[in-house]
């Protein structure tokens, strides 16, 4: 009976390391703080590395800090990132090149990075799917997923009409930190 507990203690020890190595990497996770709780995401580096160290970097040097969700449209998606509110604009740094992703898909909670007509133009802006878009594949990079507060994504003020423009006071990411 002895050797039988032994081994349970040890399997258990075991289970416990390997559950440790699978935990989430805190250096890829950011968590976005909004009025109605926080979303938790994490980060794709080996699926898209440039615009996954863009969007740390921003979020380290405060630059998502306030910034509102300007484009939100029922039953697709909700788009931050822009400094200006209108979508037109970004961050001080250079655009990103694109790197889209034959393994990941825009499925509910898929992260990507918002562009205009020329797939190397990624800056700052980010969008989080409220429902599956695969038409976005190939067209769009897959920068993360939402482990956590998808509900609080689903809570973000709609915009309204085919753009989705938010009229009013648009909701805010209140504060955007990386886990590390």
């Amino acid at each position: 009976m002895r050797g039988l507990k032994g081994a349970l203690v040890a399997l258990v020890a075991v289970i416990g390391l390997a559950g440790t190595a699978f935990a989430a990497d805190p250096e890829n996770t950011i968590y976005l703080d909004l009025k109605d709780g926080r979303v938790v995401i994490e980060l794709l580096p080996e699926v898209a590395p440039q615009h996954v160290e863009r969007i740390k970097t921003l979020a380290r040097d405060g630059f998502y800090d306030g910034i509102v969700f300007h484009r939100v449209i029922p039953g697709f998606m909700a788009q931050t990132g822009d400094p200006t509110g209108t979508g037109m604009g970004g961050s001080m740094l250079d655009d990103v090149k694109a790197e889209f992703s034959k393994t990941e898909s825009f499925t509910r909670g898929a992260v990507g990075m918002a562009r205009s007509q020329s797939p190397d133009s990624a800056n700052s802006q980010f969008f989080i799917m409220f429902d599956a878009g695969e038409f976005l594949n190939g067209q769009y990079t897959v920068v993360g997923r939402v482990t956590d507060g998808m509900e609080v994504v689903d809570a973000i003020k709609r915009g309204k009409g085919p753009n989705g423009a938010v009229i009013g006071q648009p909701d805010v990411m209140t504060r955007v930190t990386v886990t590390d």
